[in-house]
């Protein structure tokens, strides 16, 4: 079914667009038209439990995390493997499990790739990263696995708002996103916490060398931003190399922003949106020592994973920034210009919660359901 909205200039900070209509065509094959593209939705690959992280390799093959605890490896024809040996245990309870991955930027020699996981410490649960090597010497398995670094202090009360994603800066830095898990909103505003932040890491785990709070007492020598609630977006801009994060508000204020290092982001002291019960939260919407987002949204979308498409397949999509939303469940497209937000337009609105986005080698756009029998989409281009 045709429809969804064209693009939509962005002349105030939030956005309110009129209803989208829903296009019921996910994995069928059906022909969607939209104002920048006709494409084509098909189902790459089923059989998934609620997929959440995703990353090509070399050769074109996908590697895919379910929630549950499982990591499995997709063929190029959307075959999917059992689940991997060697993936450690994780905490699958409320919004944790086994969430983000990513390769090594030099995986073609190293084998090496991130993963992060919710993870049960004595003192209570936390976001993990690790780092493992995938072996393919008998059958795919993950071996070295290691834990580098655990977003302590572990919080005891409550399962949500891990964070977790994991993106490569151009200096070779690993950035990691990591949660305010929700029940202390001021975890995020504490240095000397590692929830609520994005995290800038050496490969080994250590703090990278040039880190904003190096030396600072009172400080984890981890952090380059804080102020974040639950960032589930992290991509790097290929045109400018700046790191882009999106994070879920509560009731309303989910945000888009450009990462600066030492900045505070502002949760939540400052927010657009208020709390589950209708009430207010922290001083208002600015403050001056407070960085804005670049976008902001009202009502709530809920951004997950985000990514940059910079493929060939779709030409009015070149520069793109994609956000997989869960609600309301549909594709987000925001249109740059070197580090500005030009314009916004909603793809398959209203249909299903999407957890992750990325482009592939072969310059389709792969989408993650967020279901429990989860599947791939694969958008392929159709004659206008």
């Amino acid at each position: 079914m045709a429809g969804g909205l064209g693009l939509a200039l962005l002349a105030a900070a939030p956005f309110a667009a009129p209803p989208a209509q829903a296009q019921r065509v996910a994995g069928s094959g059906e022909v969607v038209r939209n104002a920048s593209a006709a494409f084509r939705v098909t189902t790459f690959a089923g059989g998934l439990d609620h997929p959440w992280g995703a990353a090509f390799l070399p050769d074109g093959r996908l590697l895919v995390t379910e929630r549950p605890g499982r990591l499995r490896l997709v063929e190029r024809d959307g075959t999917v493997s059992p689940p991997l040996g060697g993936v450690p245990a994780v905490s699958a309870a409320g919004q944790g499990g086994l969430l983000d991955i990513q390769i090594a930027p030099d995986f073609a020699t190293t084998r090496e790739v991130y993963l992060c996981q919710a993870v049960q410490l004595q003192q209570g649960h936390a976001t993990r990263l690790i780092r493992a090597r995938l072996a393919e010497d008998a059958t795919p398995r993950l071996d070295a696995v290691q834990p580098l670094l655990d977003a302590t202090p572990a919080q005891s009360s409550g399962r949500n708002h891990y964070g977790c994603r994991i993106a490569f800066g151009t200096d070779g830095k690993l950035y990691l996103s990591t949660g305010d898990r929700y029940s202390d909103k001021m975890r995020a505003q504490r240095l000397d916490d590692l929830a609520g932040k994005v995290l800038r890491l050496e490969r080994d785990g250590r703090p990278a060398e040039g880190n904003p709070f190096l030396g600072r007492e009172g400080a984890r020598p981890e952090i380059f931003t804080y102020g974040h609630r639950n960032p589930q977006g992290l991509a790097r801009n290929p045109w400018t190399g700046s790191l882009w994060e999106a994070e879920f508000g509560a009731r309303g204020g989910d945000e888009v922003n450009l990462l600066r290092p030492g900045l505070n982001y502002g949760w939540p002291i400052v927010t657009y949106g208020v709390d589950y019960d209708g009430s207010k939260i922290g001083e208002g919407t600015s403050r001056p020592d407070m960085e804005e987002p670049l976008r902001h949204w009202e009502p709530a979308v809920s951004p997950s994973g985000i990514n940059f498409y910079d493929g060939d397949a779709f030409p009015a999509w070149k520069g793109s920034l994609f956000l997989a939303t869960l609600n309301t469940p549909g594709l987000l497209r925001l249109s740059t210009e070197g580090d500005r937000i030009t314009g916004e337009e909603r793809l398959l609105w209203g249909e299903l919660r999407f957890r992750h986005v990325l482009p592939g080698p072969d310059g389709l756009l792969y989408l993650l359901t967020d279901e429990t029998r989860g599947r791939i989409l694969r958008l392929e281009p159709a004659a206008p």
